[in-house]
């Protein structure tokens, strides 16, 4: 049944950006002992980064002497939906920005606070607890208008052959999807458990360094975390997500 349906996904998506049905996120490609640990709070590691993060929420920072709950009310309730419509266009300045820039315009924005580092556990815990409070709800990324040039550059990054090796992210996520690589089993590359935990890493960590050990792996330029080129990828994914559910922290391997 799984081989049946990663085909008929795989078909699907050769002619365009999302399939009728949501694709399958990477959870599902895990063991059942991992899917557990994933989904119980207590032995999730990244829940660690989540609870800093919900202290960072309250915690006071920059000239303007505000928190987060000083603009939302002290509910981070009033997050629910937010990760599930990012990355988007910040209609102000006209750039496209995943959750992790929103969260540090904000500091810079209205806190006068300095952001925080990429790949920080301040940033990823911040990014993690907001990101959660949109658990299981379906992506719901706009492809209006306003993203569409970076949206079309992020394509042309998905199916662009790159380094040594010659290989585009479609080959891996789109042709070989459900088969067997050094042990794991190759997935959609849906991207709605990040940050994630990886064992690899120890670690929470970000899409971005996600995507740059991907670069590294067919020995390609890597972009910095946070850089143009991995933000309109990240939005392409995002878009080909369509309707897949936030799980947020997740775990792989």
């Amino acid at each position: 049944m799984m081989a049946w349906r990663t085909t008929a996904v795989m078909l699907s998506l050769a002619s365009g950006i999302a399939a009728a049905e949501p694709l399958l996120s990477g959870s599902s490609f895990l063991s059942d002992g991992l899917r557990a640990r994933q989904a119980d709070e207590a032995m999730n590691p990244g829940m660690l980064w989540v609870s800093q993060g919900a202290e960072l929420w309250n915690a006071k920072a920059g000239a303007e002497q505000k928190s987060c709950a000083t603009c939302h009310h002290s509910a981070a309730a009033t997050m629910r939906g937010t990760a599930t419509r990012y990355p988007k266009v910040d209609r102000k300045s006209g750039h496209l920005m995943n959750l992790e820039a929103r969260i540090n315009l904000c500091r810079t924005r209205h806190q006068k606070a300095k952001p925080f580092a990429y790949e920080s556990d301040e940033l990823l815990g911040l990014t993690a607890f907001v990101a959660r409070q949109s658990f299981g709800l379906p992506m719901n990324v706009a492809a209006d208008a306003p993203v569409q040039p970076f949206l079309e550059r992020g394509k042309a990054f998905f199916n662009r052959r790159q380094g040594q090796l010659n290989l585009a992210c479609r080959h891996c996520h789109i042709d070989n999807a459900g088969r067997r690589l050094r042990g794991d089993t190759i997935s959609h590359g849906i991207a709605t458990g990040y940050p994630a935990y990886r064992f690899e890493w120890q670690s929470l960590g970000s899409l971005h360094r996600r995507l740059r050990a991907c670069s590294y792996g067919v020995r390609a330029i890597r972009f910095p975390p946070g850089s143009q080129e991995y933000l309109e990828l990240e939005l392409f994914l995002a878009v080909r997500a369509q309707g897949a559910k936030i799980e947020t922290p997740a775990i792989r391997r």
